[in-house]
């Protein structure tokens, strides 16, 4: 269905309001930016922020609930014949090459990161979305493959690769933010990825794969 203008101009001053309120959060800091500065710098009323934003680290983390829903998408959308970690496996390292956002690689990864670091509530924050993304994961795993009520294996899977390229999308970040070149970092990260994912092969390997059409 195409898009009615009511939702384009709506989607359009959401999107206006997280840019202006990240461009103020990378030049002052998340803390020492209020919710009021951020209205006024997108030309809204306060109200209108909180309309669109329940709380300010909802600003920070406008993208939340897609990052959430990606590690499903990867499962839904994985080719004929793949596994779910074989999916995972070549998804990363397509993101890895493009530098794409949704594994933290992208340019500016390292700004990101140092802001969540220095803020507790964003710390506290990314650890409830991290949870929030294995458990939705966990779900869909479970939807998928049909398993039973207490089957703990799509929470272990779930968790299992979840965690491992967390790992390793922090290292990576870590290694920016100490100043080493993205050039530097890649060989590195694409060796550790390939032995984090054979390590991972010999326990889940074979989990999700279907037959080959």
């Amino acid at each position: 269905m195409e898009e009615g203008l009511r939702e384009r101009k709506k989607r359009e001053t959401k999107q206006r309001i997280a840019d202006m309120a990240m461009g103020l959060f990378m030049t002052h800091g998340f803390e020492k930016v209020t919710v009021a500065e951020v209205a006024r710098v997108a030309d809204v009323s306060v109200n209108t922020v909180f309309n669109y934003f329940g709380t300010k680290e909802d600003l920070f983390y406008d993208r939340a609930d897609e990052a959430e829903d990606l590690p499903s998408r990867v499962v839904r959308e994985r080719r004929p014949g793949e596994s779910v970690l074989e999916a995972f496996h070549r998804d990363y390292l397509e993101s890895m090459e493009a530098r794409d956002w949704r594994y933290g690689l992208n340019e500016g990864s390292d700004v990101f990161g140092r802001m969540v670091g220095e803020s507790p509530t964003l710390t506290a924050r990314m650890r409830e979305l991290e949870v929030a993304r294995m458990n939705t994961l966990a779900a869909t795993l479970a939807e998928e493959f049909d398993a039973d009520p207490d089957d703990m294996t799509p929470t272990v899977v779930a968790m299992q690769v979840l965690t491992t390229l967390t790992v390793l999308s922090r290292r990576s970040v870590r290694r920016l933010m100490a100043g080493e070149s993205w050039a530097e970092i890649l060989p590195w990260l694409r060796e550790q990825a390939e032995a984090a994912f054979a390590l991972l092969e010999k326990g889940i390997g074979s989990y999700g794969a279907t037959t080959s059409t």
